[in-house]
């Protein structure tokens, strides 16, 4: 249990960034294209795979988790490419995950410095698309890791495209990889004629 209280509060801290960069969480909810189910089985994928992680990872790395809509992202740096696959399975075996994009770096950890450059990077790149007109900023998840930003989301290409221009714009940004789950315009249209979570 105090395991995955830890893992839950460190889950948690990840909100830091969209709340610097302006957003309420419960209006991040309302505005999200995942269903209410998908972004509770969300927050699930990242609490179990973070109780496993020290198990498998130990001391000689650090991994960050990202699902969204049950598409798991991996960031991060390992010791060797053997507890990289270790890793990728133990997401894979995680009820409910869909798929897992793994960019884990064989490498010694980042340091503190690093890692809090890639705190300010998020909150600057998620502030940038608050102020875009053409894409809604509450689709779009943004993930730094040693200065390369991965974004996520369900958008459609042409929203996928701008948020993309927009973060490659942002000062500090060293790379940009994109981790959509793309959508239609017409399912797009859907979105804009409903309430959203539904």
């Amino acid at each position: 249990m105090v395991l995955l209280g830890a893992a839950l509060a460190s889950s948690l801290s990840g909100c830091v960034g969209l709340v610097a960069a302006g957003a309420v969480g419960g209006t991040l909810a309302a505005s999200d294209r995942r269903t209410f189910g998908a972004q509770t089985e969300d927050k699930a994928i990242a609490v179990k795979a973070e109780v496993k992680f020290p198990n498998v990872v130990g001391s000689g790395g650090h991994v960050n988790i990202a699902s969204f809509n049950r598409r798991v992202l991996l960031t991060g740096e390992v010791r060797d490419e053997e507890t990289r696959n270790a890793v990728e399975r133990e997401v894979r075996a995680i009820e409910g995950v869909l798929s897992v994009t793994n960019e884990l770096e064989v490498a010694g950890p980042s340091s503190y410095t690093s890692r809090s450059n890639d705190a300010i990077l998020t909150a600057k790149v998620k502030a940038s698309l608050v102020d875009a007109k053409d894409i809604s900023a509450n689709s779009v998840k943004v993930v730094s890791e040693r200065g390369n930003v991965y974004l996520m989301g369900r958008v459609t290409q042409r929203e996928g495209n701008i948020a993309s221009d927009i973060a490659r714009g942002v000062p500090g940004v060293y790379k940009v990889v994109k981790v959509f789950e793309y959508i239609s315009e017409d399912e797009w249209k859907q979105y804009q004629s409903k309430p959203a979570g539904n």
